[in-house]
């Protein structure tokens, strides 16, 4: 059914707006000769033979309309479509950054599996409830996974069928040219008369004009079709391309975070100055594989920590002691090749054997030797302490199971720049978070450490309850807590031998995180930045330009019409009429002056005048 259109000159919107075929045939209609014959407020179609159940089926006799039972395949269907609406896949997207949000305000266990023990002890009655939920496990959490799963199947639901249609519209010749261009927007009508004695440079000839109009607009990247004495141009589609290409690469980013997370790994290790880490299964004190590790994975190099330099703020009173710079100098060596010194710092990760090695913390490790009554060594050892704050007052645990009398477990207090409280107590505190006191203070017990129970143990932690203490504040034998100072030797209580404390190292925290869809993430990821620009800035538009002859010359029509907003639309015709007339001979500043947007007639009835400026070589 053809039909016309309503809009105003001058107004934009999809190219559906305006029919291609629009008519000034308001035969059907009623009261307005351009409204469509199918309209509300059209006659009433005629009421059906007495008989004729086929034409009354689809409603009542009083004219209403009843709604057809959707059924399961009907609900089904729009259930489906709603779940592959645009509207839906962008709540998703949205939905899904803000499921993201406690994996960034929690510790994971996949990358910081300390920070969630320490979570716990900090807040033993919130852990189980976050626990039960997921929140340490967030990435992995059936909640999470469900956002993602939705956003996925609404993503491609809604791709294919827009991918369909644009491939169907790229195969599609440019539509008609509409009846009534003045209706459209940029508007602009110029008439060319022939001068005295037909004396002029100007081609009057419409189907010249029109042939100048199409070379002008496949030269500007249009398609164009002619159709009698008017061509109809199109650009525009590649926005629809870029549009296309950002929910592909959108998915592509999922999909390959989803799949490359399950060929990944994650592990954690600590290595004291001077020692080496290798990656092997085997080395790492925390290891998270992806569901489709092997081992086979793991690249054969190592790393060699030769030095850990922090560098503190000293001018600054209100900063003292804050720490600036972090550098770990270490000595790589992949298989078959030679060794290679490099840094590692905070924001400077290094790359290794396809793995990323980060610097997550560092703190102090104290190397202390337990000598048995008759002059054996069975204990030494280089232990890491874990930092309790700013100033590096850091605790650790050092155990002995063999070769004492007895198994001895200590409990270590370690301060860089050790000074008294000040309250009498003996207690110490560290003043500064470099080396300018160290002292190392242990709380003794002996007894059953209990390593034999079956149960796993944190080398951080000792369990004390089938132990005694033997040298503490809580010792009953009065003695007091060992101290000793890098290159001192004390005492074992009852006996039981010796300790010397050695010297003081640093340690560093490395993470190791081995992705292997880091270059496709990359690569989708710039796919959707690219195609977002073009969706963006690219319009889509279509232009006309119609020549039909009058008795004294020829009268050429311009228009345009916008997919969505376009303010430059009005500018590209008045572009297009400028580059046609001055092609078609007219003066560039007669072409010029006709081609502004004041050319246009105002008067849009039925029997208005459209013969905006005229131009009389």
């Amino acid at each position: 059914m053809a039909r016309s259109s309503d809009r105003a000159p001058g107004a934009t919107g999809t190219p559906d707006a305006v029919d291609s075929t629009e008519v000034t045939d308001g035969s059907d209609a009623v009261g307005d000769p351009l409204r469509p014959s199918d309209h509300y407020d059209s006659v009433a179609p005629a009421e059906p033979a007495a008989g004729d159940t086929a034409a009354s089926s689809g409603g009542d006799r009083d004219g209403g309309v009843t709604n057809p039972r959707l059924g399961l395949v009907g609900y089904l269907r729009f259930f489906w479509r709603q779940l592959t609406s645009m509207k839906t896949a962008l709540f998703l997207l949205m939905l899904l950054a803000v499921a993201a949000i406690p994996g960034s305000l929690v510790p994971q266990r996949t990358s910081d599996p300390n920070g969630v023990v320490q979570y716990r002890a900090d807040h033993p009655d919130l852990f189980p409830v976050l626990d039960k939920l997921g929140v340490f496990d967030t990435y992995s959490s059936p909640w999470f996974s469900a956002v993602y799963l939705l956003l996925f199947i609404s993503l491609i639901g809604c791709i294919i069928p827009r991918t369909k249609h644009h491939f169907e519209a790229l195969r599609a010749r440019p539509p008609r040219t509409p009846a009534r261009l003045s209706r459209l927007a940029g508007y602009r009508s110029v008439t060319l008369e022939a001068g005295e004695g037909g004396a002029s440079g100007v081609d009057l000839d419409p189907a010249a004009a029109v042939t100048a109009a199409r070379a002008q607009l496949k030269r500007a990247s249009y398609r164009t079709e002619v159709f009698g004495d008017s061509v109809s141009a199109e650009r525009g589609y590649l926005r629809e391309t870029g549009n296309l290409v950002f929910h592909s690469a959108l998915v592509g980013v999922l999909l390959t975070v989803g799949v490359g997370g399950g060929f990944g790994y994650t592990g954690q290790r600590v290595i004291v100055e001077g020692q080496t880490f290798t990656n092997a299964l085997v080395s790492y004190d925390s290891f998270n594989p992806g569901r489709w590790f092997s081992d086979s994975q793991l690249s054969p190099y190592n790393i060699t920590l030769d030095k850990f330099r922090t560098t503190y703020e000293e001018t600054n009173t209100d900063a003292l002691g804050q720490p600036t710079d972090y550098t770990a100098d270490v000595t790589t060596r992949t298989q078959g090749g030679d060794p290679r010194s490099t840094q590692i710092k905070v924001n400077s990760p290094l790359a290794i054997g396809g793995s990323t090695v980060y610097l997550l913390g560092n703190g102090y490790a104290v190397d202390v030797t337990v000598t048995a009554p008759d002059g054996s060594e069975p204990f030494t050892d280089t232990i890491p302490f874990l930092p309790q704050d700013a100033n590096l007052t850091s605790q650790g645990v050092i155990k002995v199971p063999d070769g004492l009398s007895e198994q001895v477990g200590m409990i270590g207090f370690f301060y860089p720049s050790a000074v008294e409280t000040g309250d009498g107590s003996g207690i110490l505190a560290s003043s500064y978070p470099d080396l300018l006191n160290p002292v190392l203070s242990l709380n003794v017990y002996d007894g059953d450490l209990a390593l034999d129970d079956g149960v796993p143990q944190s080398v951080y932690s000792l369990k004390t309850d089938d132990m005694t203490e033997i040298a503490g504040a809580g010792a009953e034998n009065g003695q007091k807590a060992l101290q000793l100072t890098p290159g001192e030797t004390a005492d074992l209580p009852n006996g039981l031998g010796t300790i010397t404390f050695n010297d003081v190292k640093r340690f560093a925290s490395l993470d190791v995180h081995h992705d292997p869809s880091q270059v496709w993430v990359l690569l989708f990821a710039v796919l959707t930045f690219g195609g977002l620009l073009t969706a963006l800035f690219v319009p889509r538009r279509r232009v006309w330009v119609k020549a039909t002859a009058t008795g004294t010359g020829l009268r050429l029509e311009y228009a345009g019409l916008a997919r969505g907003e376009d303010p430059t639309l009005d500018r590209a015709v008045g572009e297009v009429a400028r580059t046609h007339l001055t092609t078609l001979g007219v003066p560039a500043d007669a072409a010029k002056a006709a081609s502004r947007p004041g050319s246009t007639s105002n008067d849009t009835g039925p029997s208005a005048s459209r013969g905006g400026r005229r131009i009389t070589p």
